[in-house]
């Protein structure tokens, strides 16, 4: 018996992008900034690129609900963008080594464990 996967919708799931600059000037900034990025990985965030962070959700919903929850954690100083795409929208997305083209990350078979 072959089992299948459900089909998920790539318009109702959901990634949210966490685009930051902040600033490292000092031992206690570096401090902060490392203290984000600590709450982006916890929060089930992977790294795209330096300062650019991603999640997949599996609605819309639970992606506001982490929108909120990292909202409320910000650094003081700095700028931070907290962006909201469609998988579909994600998975049209070109990523280059140098000239060369690599596929771009893919939605994690079990979105949620709880």
């Amino acid at each position: 018996m072959q089992r299948t996967e459900p089909q998920i919708s790539g318009y109702n799931v959901m990634w949210l992008m966490a685009m930051f600059d902040l600033p490292v000037d000092d031992v206690a900034d570096r401090r902060r900034y490392a203290r984000f990025r600590r709450l982006l990985l916890q929060s089930g965030f992977s790294r795209l690129q330096y300062s650019v962070y991603a999640r997949c959700c599996e609605s819309e919903a639970t992606a506001v609900t982490q929108r909120s929850q990292i909202s409320q954690k910000l650094p003081p100083d700095g700028q931070v963008r907290l962006l909201m795409i469609t998988d579909r929208q994600f998975g049209k997305m070109e990523v280059y080594h140098g000239k060369t083209r690599v596929e771009n990350e893919k939605r994690p078979r079990q979105l949620e464990l709880f």
